[in-house]
């Protein structure tokens, strides 16, 4: 049961999120047809109850896994790593006038797809392959598909300390959801033996 509300969630979550992967003109269709405040209500209606089915599969598949492969414990270092990587990206989205985010243009796509990547390494039963492993097959259409669009110019000026004050945001957030974080909202510890 765990692993058909994971897939069935699976499903609602990217179902929502895929609109623009195909063009705009799918989400353009939506917005005319709705308005802009239902579109987004909708949106964000979807998105949130497929997350939570998502959430409750994938909690009730780790009660009973399959496992696909043990991962050497070497992969958990690796998978640390490279989510320091995801947390700077993931911090160039919101901190102001960073380099980061204007050389890369989609640093929040990015880090989904270091985080997925990461996980994927780390975790070794059949729910982690079908979750990280659609995270990051998502997360490789969408950094495609937004690469094709025009983008925008930053309203901030950029500046060394922008790009700084993400790389220690990055840097703060990965120490913080690694030392407890993670243990208290996933309930394992990233680095357990």
């Amino acid at each position: 049961m765990g692993m058909l509300l994971l897939l069935i969630g699976l499903a609602i979550f990217f179902g929502v999120h895929a609109l623009r992967i195909p063009g705009e003109h799918w989400r353009d269709a939506l917005v005319n047809k709705l308005g802009m405040t239902r579109y987004k209500g909708l949106y964000t209606a979807v998105a949130i109850a497929g997350f939570v089915i998502m959430v409750v599969g994938y909690g009730q598949a780790r009660l009973d896994p399959v496992f696909v492969w043990n991962p050497p414990a070497a992969m958990r270092h690796i998978a640390a790593l490279l989510m320091l990587f995801s947390m700077i990206l993931l911090a160039a989205t919101y901190v102001p006038g960073n380099h980061i985010k204007a050389k890369l243009q989609h640093p929040t796509t990015l880090s989904v797809k270091v985080w997925a990547l990461a996980h994927l390494l780390a975790n070794g039963t059949l729910a982690d392959m079908v979750l990280f492993g659609t995270f990051l097959a998502w997360a490789v259409m969408v950094f495609k598909s937004a690469r094709k669009r025009p983008g925008r110019a930053s309203e901030v000026p950029l500046s060394k300390i922008g790009t700084l004050m993400t790389v220690v945001v990055g840097v703060l957030g990965w120490l913080v959801f690694a030392a407890w974080l993670h243990v208290y909202l996933i309930g394992v510890s990233p680095f357990a033996r």
